[in-house]
């Protein structure tokens, strides 16, 4: 091999391993994406073969239980009813406006007033229904529950005390609560023009009541099993106690607050459905509960949207959590599941 073939596959060498290490990028972002995408497309797919063909051999008395397909036509159904509802919404302001117009022609003075809508919620005004009540109780069982879990977690004294009676309360069922919460709320909360309606203070209560201990137990366990050192480091600052409740401890126990908060709100989001299908309160349970009782050829698949709504809406929820977590925690490179 003579000097100049020797220089030309020397200067060659870095191109190819250049060229290789691209490959191996490449190869590994696919295998990343098969992993974050297509495996679980794939899954999904399977599980929608399986139901297609197991629904079409399972007759109930309202019928064949309705596959994928009559599934989906059951949504758009009720995405079309959503729309007429709106437009009679829109049509029955615009005649409010229009009267009303005639009466201040004739005489400027007259008292005019627009009523408000009164028609039959729709299958997604019910979903908005209970992601505000959802939202609602599980903001107050966390207003409660984190500086309770703080406190619980610095004290033993205080841990102690309040132990006993959350492992009480903590697997009471949320049909055990509504009864009681319902019977005081309907004794208490009594005002002429109240500023929310009684289901919705109910329903919120029971949610919050059901979703609190998992943020107690987990933010007293994270504060608890909090490095020593840490709590060193705050005496020789002389940090005050909200100072390093702040600086320190919260920082420290991200992880094992939020695992408690993601509990609490997948928790509160079952406790909801279940709630207001035995309590008859608005919400996408009482559209489960009055498909039921209604009992058309319907009815199953409408069912069976809200099932796939309320696990959808549940996954979001949990999902948002995750990435709020992100956001708050110090350590941005952590792996969340």
């Amino acid at each position: 091999m003579n000097t100049q073939t020797l220089v030309a596959s020397t200067e060659q060498a870095p191109v190819i391993d250049d060229r290789f290490d691209r490959v191996a990028e490449f190869s590994a972002l696919v295998l990343s994406w098969a992993r974050k995408f297509a495996v679980p497309v794939i899954a999904f797919l399977i599980f929608l073969g399986v139901w297609s063909g197991a629904a079409s051999q399972i007759k109930t008395s309202l019928g064949v239980v309705p596959g994928p397909v009559a599934v989906w036509g059951q949504f758009l159904n009720l995405v079309d009813e959503h729309n007429r509802e709106r437009e009679k919404e829109k049509a029955f302001f615009e005649r409010q406006e229009k009267r009303n117009a005639a009466k201040l022609a004739k005489d400027p003075n007259a008292k005019v007033k627009i009523r408000p809508y009164t028609g039959k919620p729709t299958f997604f005004d019910q979903i908005f229904t209970s992601l505000g009540t959802v939202a609602s109780g599980f903001l107050l069982a966390s207003i409660i529950a984190i500086p309770v879990g703080v406190a619980c977690g610095l004290s033993t004294v205080l841990y102690g005390a309040l132990n006993p009676l959350i492992q009480i309360f903590k697997p009471v069922s949320p049909l055990a609560w509504l009864p009681i919460v319902t019977i005081i709320v309907s004794a208490v909360y009594v005002s002429k023009d109240p500023m929310f309606s009684k289901s919705f203070v109910t329903s919120a209560i029971t949610v919050t009541l059901c979703c609190i201990w998992p943020t107690i137990i987990n933010t007293t366990v994270g504060v608890a099993s909090l490095d020593k050192d840490l709590i060193n480091v705050s005496r020789v600052l002389r940090l005050g106690w909200a100072t390093k409740v702040w600086k320190i401890v919260l920082p420290s126990s991200i992880p094992m607050i939020f695992a408690g908060l993601r509990l609490s709100l997948s928790i509160g989001w079952m406790v909801l459905i279940a709630a207001e299908m035995l309590a008859q309160n608005p919400g996408l349970g009482k559209f489960v509960w009055d498909e039921f009782q209604n009992g058309s050829s319907n009815s199953l698949g409408r069912i069976m949207v809200a099932v796939f709504v309320i696990g959808l809406i549940g996954f979001l929820l949990d999902r948002g959590m995750l990435i709020l977590q992100r956001y708050v925690s110090w350590d941005k490179n952590a792996e969340l599941r």
